[in-house]
């Protein structure tokens, strides 16, 4: 199964194609909202999707109303932490350097913005929320 993430926010969304049964690692990226369409269609050539997780975030029915108008099936993922979750996994993926290092990860600030991470955990919580409907 192949799924988009998406953290929607007002000025830029994140996303992150991640697919189960291709074992290749998740594809991630952090985009303009007037570029969503485009660029979503852009990763719909190139990579088929089964369903959209979208975060029930800050203008999500604009954004779940733009991918469903790409024909895909949106399901409405809980963000709940999703960025402070995100930071560390973005810290775990790069590690800091130098000075850096000898700080605690709670307090570091990523050097760049993290929502392709958020989209990455959206999706990753609806493929978990699947397999707990299967228990």
């Amino acid at each position: 199964m192949t799924v988009l993430g998406v953290d929607p926010g007002t000025r830029k969304i994140g996303f992150a194609v991640v697919d189960t049964a291709g074992g290749r690692a998740p594809s991630l990226g952090i985009i303009p909202v007037e570029a969503l369409s485009e660029r979503l269609r852009e990763i719909l050539v190139k990579t088929p999707v089964d369903v959209a997780a979208v975060g029930r975030g800050t203008n999500v029915t604009a954004i779940a109303d733009a991918v469903r108008a790409l024909g895909l099936r949106v399901e409405l993922v809980d963000e709940r932490e999703t960025s402070l979750l995100a930071r560390g996994r973005f810290f775990s993926d790069h590690p800091p350097r130098g000075w850096r290092r000898f700080i605690p990860r709670g307090m570091l600030l990523p050097d760049r913005p993290i929502d392709d991470y958020a989209a990455l955990l959206i999706a990753e919580r609806f493929l978990a929320s699947l397999t707990e409907g299967e228990e």
